[in-house]
């Protein structure tokens, strides 16, 4: 049974089992997603592909209506950071898509992010997505039991700043995860005087940097929702669902649980939890 030390959900072994089941939804319909990220798609077939493959699965849709958001998926194109609305707008060669998806199963949530080039785009694009990427995996490696909260920030900015001149988004980040789709605690994507809680075997969070290629100022569109780098620079934003373990971080919304990636870090393939 689930238990609640301060404001932190702590799952059991039953509830990472869930929590597992509905990463995978949430693994399986990105790749499907990916797929279909060619020259010529649009948002909103995106959409569409995200609604059939939730039903498929049934599974439901932990963004549709949350505050009002119209879609299932974010789809945030170029220098768009986060939230951005499906629209009809066909992708181009050399743009960039970050898509956002979450699914709720059986009660749990997923919750992932990927930014995938549309055909071939410039090097330092390219390198942008290489960096974020390698930045979520940073901070990945660094979710060790009985580590503060403060050495996920600490992890990824670190990777950054050896990379580049990157902008570091301030203003939105990870936070935990699991009977809803956004719990305490929030997730810095830098180092914080604060050292935060300590992460304890059954946390589970959503660790998600966002850099852009420029300057790290934001602002919201008139929809609400859509939110811009303030220079026009472009983003990247990547997020996994990760759950804390004994025997290291477990990557709920990756097919192999984060193995190949982790071993990276010299961390020993995570046991799955289902």
């Amino acid at each position: 049974m689930r238990t609640r030390r301060s404001d932190l959900e702590i799952k059991s072994e039953a509830d990472l089992a869930g929590m597992r089941a509905a990463g995978r939804v949430v693994a399986e319909i990105h790749a499907v997603m990916r797929e279909a990220v060619q020259p010529g798609a649009t948002g909103l077939e995106l959409d569409a592909i995200a609604r059939r493959e939730l039903s498929a699965r049934g599974a439901t849709s932990n963004f549709l209506g949350y505050h009002g958001f119209p879609a299932t998926v974010c789809v945030s194109v170029n220098d768009v950071v986060v939230h951005g609305i499906p629209n009809d707008t066909p992708f181009e060669p050399g743009d960039i898509v970050s898509l956002d998806f979450g699914a709720v199963l059986d009660g749990w949530h997923g919750d992932a992010a990927v930014t995938i080039p549309v055909g071939e785009v410039t090097d330092d694009v390219s390198r942008l997505l290489i960096d974020c990427e390698d930045a979520l995996w940073a901070g990945i490696a660094a979710m060790q039991a009985g580590d503060r909260l403060r050495e996920i920030g600490s992890a990824i900015e670190r990777l950054i700043r050896s990379r580049g001149r990157y902008g570091i988004v301030e203003e939105y980040g990870g936070h935990g995860i699991g009977t809803a789709m956004h719990q305490d605690p929030h997730v810095m994507n830098y180092r914080t005087r604060q050292r935060g809680p300590k992460l304890e075997p059954g946390l589970c969070l959503a660790i998600e940097p966002m850099m852009i290629l420029g300057d790290a100022d934001t602002y919201t569109m008139a929809d609400g929702w859509t939110v811009k780098s303030s220079d026009g620079g472009w983003a990247a934003h990547f997020e996994h669902s990760v759950a804390v373990t004994e025997n290291g971080p477990f990557v709920l919304t990756a097919e192999d649980g984060g193995a190949s990636r982790l071993a990276e870090f010299g961390i020993a393939a995570p046991i799955d939890l289902a």
